[in-house]
């Protein structure tokens, strides 16, 4: 089935308009689910909305409240709710372009692919991938979208170009606050640069396939078993880590170090094809 574009519009910077379609690029059926189940029946359980000392209320009795003090609530209907909505456009009009490292991570939220809705837009929008990717520039714009406004960055990805819906300055907390009582101190140079030695030893291109979640891998082969079998119970095994991994405070830094970058070394070294021993020709 073909993907559902998130949106579809058209992008301005200035007097140019162009057509695209917005997808989402993460997939949420990735991630397993569970629903509660009454065990003696096997019928899901379902959830009725009930109000203390009334009992269960009709779905027409519920507005909205927004509390602004312990127990204490603002009410809205929906009607006024509906009436602060931001009108849905379909223009996102870039406003400002910023360089590509100036955004926090912390502010990035989740990201879309955006492709030309068809060949007549196509031209136009290589032109403004390239003309970003160039210049090293993130476009900056707000996206109306089922009555919210989300702000949004906008950069070439590959053939394509990348959106990603950006986190305001109020949803976002400083870590200052958490980091208050580190101390201030530099390390001892001998300690930082057997830690640079392990961080080095352990560099490589990211690859992300080369990761995997364990526990959704765990809950999928419970899955499958308990799905071929009768019973009701099924276990999986857990590889019991070696012990010296858990735990255990380290007292001495200098000597895990040491050791930690000596296991890489032998690790590479065990890794490393071996080299063919020379040939002697014969005289």
């Amino acid at each position: 089935m073909a993907a559902r574009a998130y949106w579809q519009g058209q992008i301005r910077l200035a007097l140019v308009s162009i057509p695209v379609e917005v997808y989402s690029a993460t997939r949420s059926g990735a991630k397993i689910s569970f629903r509660q189940i009454h065990e003696g029946t096997g019928q899901p359980i379902s959830y009725e909305k009930v109000a203390p000392g009334v009992g269960p209320v009709d779905k027409d009795d519920i507005i909205s409240g927004y509390e602004i003090s312990k127990g204490n609530y603002v009410l809205l209907e929906d009607r006024e709710i509906a009436a602060v909505k931001v009108e849905s456009k379909r223009t996102l009009e870039l406003v400002q372009f910023v360089d590509a490292a100036e955004i926090d991570p912390l502010y990035f939220e989740k990201p879309y692919y955006v492709a030309p809705t068809d060949d007549l837009a196509e031209e136009a929008f290589v032109v403004l991938r390239e003309a970003m990717r160039k210049a090293n520039k993130i476009g900056l714009g707000q996206l109306s979208v089922r009555g919210q406004e989300k702000l949004v960055a906008l950069k070439p990805c590959g053939k394509g170009m990348l959106l990603e819906t950006l986190r305001y300055a109020d949803e976002v907390r400083r870590g200052q606050s958490f980091f208050a009582d580190i101390g201030a101190e530099k390390p001892d140079k001998s300690l930082l640069d057997l830690a640079t030695s392990l961080i080095e030893s352990r560099s490589a291109p990211f690859a992300p396939e080369e990761f995997h979640d364990r526990y959704a891998d765990a809950l999928r082969k419970l899955i499958d078993k308990k799905a071929k079998s009768r019973s009701k119970k099924a276990i999986i095994e857990e590889d019991d880590e070696p012990a010296a991994r858990r735990g255990g405070n380290v007292v001495d830094l200098m000597a895990a170090l040491k050791k930690s970058l000596g296991e890489e070394k032998s690790a590479a070294a065990k890794r490393a094809p071996a080299k063919k021993p020379a040939v002697r020709k014969r005289a």
